[in-house]
C-alpha cells in the first residue's frame, strides 16, 4: 500500500497519498507541474479557469477543483416517469423525452490525475428539468442538448477513495460512500466494477468502447448542472468538461449491465429502466467542478397551489 500522510478537511481526519498533489498544493495545483505529467496531454483549458477561495462545509477551500486526466461511460436508458417520480424530491421534475418516459443513466468515471488525487466513481443519477423552468419539458431537452447543458439529481455516488467522500457527501450534498470500485476504460473496452459491502458484486458494467474522435482542446465543453440539498437548502452545482476524446453509440448492442446487491442495483431497479439507447465513452477529457451556490426551487406548496406539475 501506497503511503499515506493525515490532514483535516473541514473537522474530519482524511488519509490522502503522502507526495500527492493535494498533499503538495492543498488544491492550489501548479499547472506547470501538472503539463509535465505524460499523462496529462496539456493544461491550456485550466488556465483560463481562475480559482477563487471560498467558505464551505468542509472548510476555506478553493474552487474549481480540477480534474486532469479523467476518462467515462454513461449508459443512458429510458424509465417510466411515474418511477422516477417515485425517487425524485418534490422540489424536482424528471424531464421526459416523450409523454410518460423519463431518461436514467448509469456512470462510472476514472480520474487518473486530480487535485484530491486518483480515485474511481459510479453514479445511478436521473435527467431533470432546470430549476423553475416552466417550458415544456421536450423543449428543455433540445435547448439542453443544442447548448450541451443538462440537469440532473444523482441517486448514488459511490467513491473509491475517502477524501472524495467527505468533500461530496460535506461539501456537494451528493450521496457519496467509499467502495472498492475499478473503472478501466480505453479504445476497445469499457470495464466497471463496484463492489457492495459485503465484497459482492453491487454493479458491473462492460461494452465496447464505441469509436473515439479527438478534439482540440477547448472545443467542446460539455456542461452539468447537479442538484443537491445541504442542510435544508437546495444547491446546484456545475461541471464542465473539456471532451479531447469521445464517441457514441446509439442503441448499443452487446451491453453487459449486471445488476447485483447493493444500493446501485437497488436504485436502478427502483427506476424500471428500458432497453438502453445510447452509450456514451470518453476516453480522455478534463473537469472543473465548482462548489455548490445555493438555488431556488420552487416549495412543493407553490406546486400544489398551481395546480399542475412543476415546473
Amino acid at each position: 500500500m501506497a503511503p499515506s500522510t493525515r490532514v483535516d478537511l473541514g473537522g474530519h481526519p482524511v488519509d490522502v497519498p503522502k507526495g500527492g498533489l493535494y498533499d503538495r498544493y492543498r488544491m492550489d495545483t501548479d499547472l506547470d507541474t501538472v503539463a509535465a505529467d505524460p499523462r496529462v496531454s496539456g493544461v491550456d483549458f485550466f488556465r483560463r479557469l481562475p480559482k477563487t477561495r471560498v467558505d464551505s462545509p468542509i472548510g476555506s477551500t478553493l474552487t474549481p477543483n480540477f480534474y486532469y486526466r479523467i476518462s467515462t461511460a454513461r449508459l443512458t436508458l429510458p424509465a417510466p416517469s411515474r418511477a422516477i417520480r417515485r425517487r425524485l424530491p418534490d422540489e424536482l421534475s424528471s424531464l421526459e423525452v416523450a409523454p410518460g418516459l423519463g431518461l436514467v443513466s448509469v456512470m462510472v468515471f476514472r480520474y487518473d490525475v486530480c487535485d484530491i488525487d486518483f480515485y474511481t466513481e459510479a453514479a445511478v443519477g436521473v435527467a431533470v428539468r432546470p430549476a423553475r423552468h416552466g417550458g415544456f419539458g421536450f423543449f428543455d431537452l433540445v435547448t439542453g442538448l443544442k447548448n450541451d447543458h443538462l440537469h440532473s439529481y444523482v441517486l448514488s455516488l459511490p467513491v473509491s477513495s475517502d477524501i472524495a467522500r467527505i468533500r461530496g457527501r460535506d461539501g456537494y450534498g451528493f450521496p457519496k460512500w467509499v467502495t472498492s470500485l475499478d473503472v478501466d476504460i480505453d479504445g476497445e473496452r469499457t470495464e466497471a466494477h463496484v463492489a457492495n459491502d459485503h465484497g459482492g458484486t453491487d454493479l458491473a458494467l462492460s461494452a465496447a468502447t464505441p469509436r473515439q474522435s479527438a478534439r482540440p482542446t477547448g472545443e467542446r465543453v460539455s456542461n452539468l448542472t447537479s442538484y443537491t440539498t445541504i442542510g435544508d437548502a437546495w444547491h446546484s452545482t456545475l461541471s464542465q468538461t473539456n471532451v479531447l476524446s469521445a464517441g457514441s453509440a446509439t442503441f448499443p448492442r452487446d451491453i453487459d449491465l449486471r445488476l447485483g446487491e447493493g444500493r446501485l442495483s437497488d436504485d436502478v431497479r427502483s427506476l424500471s429502466p428500458r432497453r438502453p439507447v445510447r452509450l456514451d465513452v470518453m476516453t480522455e477529457g478534463q473537469l472543473a467542478l465548482h462548489m455548490p451556490v445555493p438555488t431556488s426551487v420552487r416549495h412543493r406548496e407553490a406546486r400544489k397551489m398551481t395546480g399542475r406539475a412543476f415546473p
